[in-house]
């Protein structure tokens, strides 16, 4: 984990360079949210989560979907050990349910939401407080970078993982 903890640092780096490069591939939506997430080059972590957890098929399923995808220091954010411990196969359902908390059925833009004020519901059953009133907020993690389409829904990067209740 101390390697993937590196690539999270250098990816920091190239963040706007990656991402604006994830946007400009996905232009043509001939990548799902999960390719567009590993070409993204900032969402290594989350991209080995859903690996564990065994969510690729899905997320590459035709959806839509709408994922707000924390980016690798929104996990290094996390207490020390934590995606470790998540990893492991005994929290397999544990990282399932946080996982699916990210996600929401159908293809939400940022336009859909702007100036209001709502509750989603997510795949894992319950609901994000999504605030675009100012900055946009889901709970209490602001999305950084909107509307990144994918052939089967649309990403928007988080700073923050979401746990649900």
């Amino acid at each position: 984990m101390r390697h993937m903890l590196g690539i999270v640092k250098a990816a920091l780096v190239a963040l706007p360079i990656a991402f604006a490069g994830a946007s400009a591939h996905a232009g043509g939506h001939s990548k799902d949210i999960v390719d567009t997430a590993v070409s993204a080059g900032q969402f290594d972590t989350l991209v080995a989560a859903v690996k564990s957890a065994g969510l690729v098929e899905t997320l590459k399923g035709d959806g839509p979907f709408t994922v707000f995808a924390p980016t690798d220091d929104a996990f290094a954010a996390l207490p020390a050990g934590t995606v470790e411990d998540l990893l492991k196969p005994e929290n397999k359902d544990k990282l399932v349910a946080i996982l699916t908390y990210h996600v929401v059925p159908g293809k939400v833009m940022s336009s859909d939401i702007a100036g209001k004020s709502l509750s989603a519901e997510t795949v894992q059953g319950q609901s994000l407080t999504v605030d675009a009133m100012k900055a946009v907020m889901i709970n209490d993690a602001q999305v950084v970078a909107a509307d990144v389409e994918a052939s089967n829904g649309v990403i928007h990067v988080i700073d923050k993982v979401l746990i649900p209740n």
